[in-house]
């Protein structure tokens, strides 16, 4: 039950997603991303909105790097660790591009309006996680880790299907291919710990790992 849950999840912010911002780059909009030399305005907003996104996915990782003593299986912390240090180094890429672009880090508020504005994790979704009892952190972790880079996921598609830079599209095809496994992968950790099972906590030598 709970891959076809989050599976459903997932297909359902796929296609809210693509609804709010499958035809921005041909958006007439005054507040629409630029263009430039070698690049189109969807290759600036999928930046500008990717960018800020995998920002927010370093916070939810670091959730679960193993730097905070929360109670998560090895195999979740090192994920979470390396999602962590994967979309930081992402994030600096970016923005120098932009910057070397002359194009705002950022989307001007409203920008994306007409898109259904930027895909994001709730403030409230995080703390809930935050929160969680100790035998329920890892699966609401998982659960909400796997929703946002379904996110990064769409996000990346939107560019291979419309964008014109290079470096960009070689970008996106990689945020495709690397989110796609670690949704793979955060799916197949929900289905080897029994509902029921808490994992080990640094704090707690004589749990059991499930």
């Amino acid at each position: 039950m709970t891959r076809w849950a989050v599976l459903a999840v997932a297909a359902a912010c796929a296609l809210l997603l693509l609804g709010r911002c499958g035809a921005a780059g041909g958006s007439t909009s005054p507040a629409a991303p630029r263009g430039g030399p070698g690049f189109n305005p969807t290759d600036v907003m999928f930046l500008q909105m990717t960018a800020p996104h995998e920002g927010q996915g370093v916070t939810l990782a670091r959730l679960a790097d193993g730097s905070r003593g929360r109670p998560v299986r090895p195999g979740v912390a090192r994920l979470a660790a390396a999602i962590a240090s994967t979309q930081l180094t992402e994030v600096r890429s970016m923005s120098e591009r932009l910057r070397a672009w002359r194009r705002p880090a950022t989307a001007a508020p409203g920008s994306h309006a007409a898109h259904g504005g930027m895909p994001a994790t709730s403030p409230a979704a995080v703390r809930s996680v935050e929160r969680a009892p100790a035998d329920r952190f890892e699966r609401a972790f998982l659960n909400l880790l796997i929703a946002h880079q379904d996110d990064a996921v769409q996000l990346a598609r939107m560019e291979t299907a419309r964008g014109e830079n290079a470096w960009a599209r070689a970008l996106a095809a990689n945020i495709d291919r690397s989110r796609s496994a670690e949704i793979a992968t955060m799916l197949a950790l929900l289905d080897s710990r029994p509902p029921s099972a808490s994992p080990r906590s640094p704090t707690s030598p004589r749990s059991s790992t499930p």
